[in-house]
């Protein structure tokens, strides 16, 4: 009988080890919690950084490429009614381009000159650090610098 009661006391011993606690269970997820938050915020603002970078770096340029192709064929660039759709139809372009915030960039013709802008994260004119619009004007001028 003690023989069968030491085996019964083994086998629980072993069941015991088998699982984690809820304490452990708490602590882990608390862990993995503190990771994710950490991660989360030196990742969402390099998101928002990253979409400017696009549309100042690739973006805006493309367009302006474009636009560039358009007045060597054309003799001149298109009406601000027309806007970007004539790269469309002139088949200079695939599809009407998307600003990084999923809009439409805006195109404007100034004296002559092609202007292309978004109006950024809040979709509205003006605007400051994450919100303000980005301009061909700006890009222009940052390359001269």
């Amino acid at each position: 009988m003690n023989r069968r009661l030491q085996t019964l006391t083994r086998r629980m011993r072993r069941q015991g080890r088998r699982g984690m606690t809820l304490i452990e269970i708490i602590v882990v997820i608390t862990i993995i919690a503190l990771l994710t938050a950490s991660v989360a915020v030196a990742v969402i603002p390099q998101l928002e950084a990253s979409k400017r970078d696009r549309a100042r770096g690739i973006d805006i340029p493309a367009i302006k490429q474009g636009l560039d192709t358009y007045y060597a064929k054309k003799g001149k660039y298109p009406d601000t009614g027309l806007g970007l759709k004539a790269l469309v139809d002139a088949q200079i372009m695939d599809k009407m381009p998307m600003d990084p915030w999923d809009r439409e960039y805006v195109y404007l013709l100034e004296s002559g000159k092609p202007v292309i802008l978004t109006y950024a994260k809040d979709g509205a004119p003006g605007g400051t650090d994450n919100d303000a619009d980005i301009s061909s004007k700006d890009v222009a001028n940052a390359e001269k610098k």
